[in-house]
């Protein structure tokens, strides 16, 4: 672990939520996605303390440290987004800008939504914005993918534990190779599957990609052993009840100065391609838009100089 980086852990929304930090100054939030934990920033954290900012990357409700309630109702996206505003009253610095990756992306644009006031300006990694659906999540991979399984069916599945869980580092090392550039053509991971065709012997990657070590899965792996998936997989199935719960942000659009980065060949680009395309019409102050070459899904792991570049560029900007 970097020395420059320190860890505590803060009451908000009726959890203990367990964050790294580091430095002082003006605040800002880094949130991770599925399946991490606060330990994907852990390059972007010593970089902003040394540009002057006190960034903390907490380990979001369900993950890593932080408490799991036991309720699938409990990581609705109001729970979620109450965390960070909770965070924000007990750190007691706000307000705080905000940067998510994955599901931390749409976790951050529905704190920004909610509370513009305490969170000014946002930064999202690899899940471009769009606005509410016409349709479920559920009816939308129906219509975008018929006759397939898109992975969130999947990942909603009860069965989901025990597949992750089977395997922990195996299931984590493949799936961190299988999104980032350095996968291959044909082991690249595909978003939906078709259940009428037998599926391929899997591709193995040989050895590590080069921006991921023995101690970073060392540590993702501890992490999960000691949190199980649940946390994480309930996230994906409150996606239909955050639908019926927020009819009211119908054509929202973002009005927070706003930066964008993904991977040149992150694959969630390939079923969000119309979402990207529209992220100017749905965030009028777009300030950045930018795909990092031959990066994958994992940006800030792939290509923390760049991406921390990136940031601290934007936050001068704001």
């Amino acid at each position: 672990m970097d020395s420059a980086i320190a860890h505590r852990f803060v009451e908000t929304n009726g959890i203990r939520m367990h964050c790294a930090e580091a430095g002082t100054g003006p605040l800002v939030f880094l949130c991770h996605g599925f399946p991490e934990c606060w330990h994907s920033w852990r390059h972007q954290l010593p970089a902003l303390a040394a540009a002057g900012y006190h960034a903390v990357a907490p380990d979001l409700r369900g993950f890593g440290q932080t408490e799991r309630p036991q309720p699938v109702e409990a990581y609705d996206i109001f729970q979620l987004t109450g965390d960070l505003v909770g965070l924000v009253n007990a750190i007691g610095e706000g307000p705080a800008t905000l940067a998510g990756h994955d599901w931390g992306a749409m976790v951050a644009w529905h704190a920004a939504l909610l509370r513009p006031d305490l969170f000014p300006a946002l930064v999202l990694l690899s899940v471009p914005y769009f606005p509410r659906r016409r349709m479920s999540e559920s009816q939308w991979e129906a219509a975008k993918y018929p006759g397939k399984i898109f992975y969130q069916a999947m990942l909603r599945s009860p069965r989901a534990e025990a597949f992750f869980e089977s395997d922990i580092r195996t299931r984590l090392e493949r799936g961190l190779w299988m999104l980032s550039g350095d996968a291959p053509p044909n082991a690249r991971w595909q978003p939906a599957t078709d259940p009428a065709v037998p599926p391929a012997a899997p591709v193995l990657p040989d050895g590590l990609p080069p921006w991921l070590t023995d101690a970073d899965v060392d540590y993702l792996e501890g992490e999960y052993r000691r949190s199980g998936f649940t946390g994480g997989l309930n996230y994906y199935r409150n996606c239909d009840r955050n639908w019926e719960l927020t009819p009211f942000l119908d054509g929202a659009r973002i009005p927070q100065p706003t930066l964008f980065l993904a991977g040149e060949k992150d694959p969630v680009l390939d079923f969000l391609a119309d979402e990207f395309a529209a992220l100017e019409q749905n965030v009028p102050k777009l300030l950045g838009k930018v795909l990092v070459p031959g990066a994958g899904h994992w940006i800030q792991q792939e290509r923390p100089d760049e991406v921390n570049k990136l940031l601290i560029g934007f936050f001068e900007q704001i």
